[in-house]
């Protein structure tokens, strides 16, 4: 089973993305829709962290920035409604792995960009 938070200060998103998750495949979710809690409670053994870049408490990159010194192994996966070619690279350049762009084009893009991790 594949351990996956989702960080995204909006409650709606992380919602659906929880209940799709559990529903479609072998994943225990943990959702923090504030980011300075993510980093004081993510566990160690997170395959994945779903993050938001555009949160009003920390910025996603800071939080990529973070999680790459406390959570080298895990996986990130970058979600943005706004996004820039500026952000996407140095997103790439932190360490995140891949990024989705919101509003979800259809909520299997998770899951596809999930399998597709190499780790």
């Amino acid at each position: 089973m594949k351990k996956i938070a989702v960080i995204d200060d909006e409650v709606q998103i992380t919602s659906m993305i929880e209940k799709f998750l559990k529903r479609d495949g072998d994943y225990s979710v943990t959702v923090y829709n504030n980011p300075v809690s993510a980093l004081s409670g993510l566990d160690k053994d997170t395959d994945v962290v779903l993050l938001d870049i555009m949160m009003p408490q920390m910025n996603g990159l800071d939080v990529l920035h973070k999680l790459r010194s406390t959570h080298p192994n895990t996986n990130v996966i970058m979600m943005t409604a706004y996004s820039t070619l500026d952000k996407v690279l140095e997103a790439h350049r932190q360490g995140a792995e891949d990024y989705i762009m919101k509003p979800f084009s259809s909520m299997s893009i998770i899951t596809d960009k999930i399998k597709s991790l190499k780790k």
